[in-house]
């Protein structure tokens, strides 16, 4: 792999995404589970479904001829109020970012988040660009511009 070739993710690169996404939260010391793991079949439908709406959702991927897909990022836009900072109505969030092991230290992820960032600003209205890093990927993130918010973010887990 000497050229980095990045294209945009296609439905049937959904199985990839959910693949890469074991990878990055795995990296991230979560327990994945097995291959039938129960969150993987919703995170294939969240996949696909998003790969089939082109205008709020893009994922951007790296094949190699032999492995297949090997690096993605991907994003969405939501609607979100003006503020006196940010008067678009539309913030993206960027995730997703993960590169297989064998593929690391290459580039691939900085090329996919890049296309992703190009995809925020030429094809979307998104005033913002927010993510949540991993220490891994904090040098890539301030590398391509992105600061430390004011308020971080803080979580409620809904029990049903």
């Amino acid at each position: 792999m000497t050229e980095i070739e990045v294209r945009r993710a296609k439905p049937d690169d959904a199985e990839a995404l959910v693949r890469l996404r074991a990878l990055m939260l795995d990296a991230m010391g979560l327990d994945i589970g097995a291959e039938d793991a129960p969150w993987r079949e919703p995170a294939l439908r969240y996949f696909a479904e998003g790969l089939a709406s082109p205008e709020t959702f893009a994922a951007f991927v790296v094949d190699d001829p032999a492995a297949g897909v090997v690096a993605c990022a991907v994003g969405n836009v939501n609607i979100h109020p003006p503020s006196p900072r940010d008067l678009t109505t539309t913030r993206g969030h960027l995730y997703n970012v993960s590169t297989e092991p064998a593929f690391r230290r290459r580039g691939l992820a900085r090329a996919c988040v890049i296309a992703l960032l190009d995809w925020y600003r030429d094809e979307t209205e998104a005033g913002q660009i927010e993510l949540h890093a991993t220490e891994q990927g904090d040098g890539l993130y301030r590398a391509l511009g992105f600061v430390d918010s004011t308020f971080p973010a803080q979580r409620l887990r809904i029990t049903r």
